[in-house]
């Protein structure tokens, strides 16, 4: 197997590095020295570097949302009009709790729900729930979290990334 072949495959192998490459955003000596590949460093990032040339750039899609803060949200009967989410028989809704919902309703899918999850990670924002379904995307989080979980959630969206 060729070096660049090797790193084709180390580099896949890693879906962190994948997206990295794709996002343009690698330092490629540091990437080579992390990627277990027999080669010298420079001619790993080198096979690198040109491996990511040939990936396809992620485009961007900014969403047509509506979201929305919604205050004293806590654990509801699975079967309740007042739930907003409801995971695995674990419901949330209205009912005077210590967390609050970001609920975005309009063009929002699985790709919406994994780009505000991983905006949410980067800020430190922990998510109690998150769903989403038909036009309503919903995510949970501590009440001190609110606010910035909703701008949080409002900057994902306005860049959603398109596979």
């Amino acid at each position: 197997m060729s070096l660049a072949a090797e790193t084709r495959r180390a580099a896949d192998s890693h879906p962190f590095l994948r997206t990295a490459l794709r996002a343009g955003i690698v330092n490629y000596t540091a990437a080579a020295r992390f990627l277990e590949v027999d080669g010298e460093i420079d001619a790993v990032a080198t096979a690198l570097r040109r491996y990511a040339e040939e990936l396809s750039a992620y485009d961007r899609d900014a969403r047509g949302v509506r979201v929305r803060m919604e205050s004293g949200i806590g654990p509801v009967d699975a079967g309740s009009d007042d739930a907003l989410v409801s995971v695995a028989g674990t419901a949330f809704g209205s009912s005077d709790g210590d967390r609050t919902a970001i609920v975005a309703t309009g063009d929002v899918d699985a790709a919406a729900l994994a780009a505000v999850l991983k905006r949410l990670l980067v800020e430190g924002i922990a998510a109690t729930a998150a769903a989403v379904g038909g036009e309503s995307l919903v995510v949970v989080v501590d009440r001190l979290e609110g606010a910035n979980a909703l701008r949080a959630v409002e900057g994902a969206l306005e860049a959603v990334p398109v596979e």
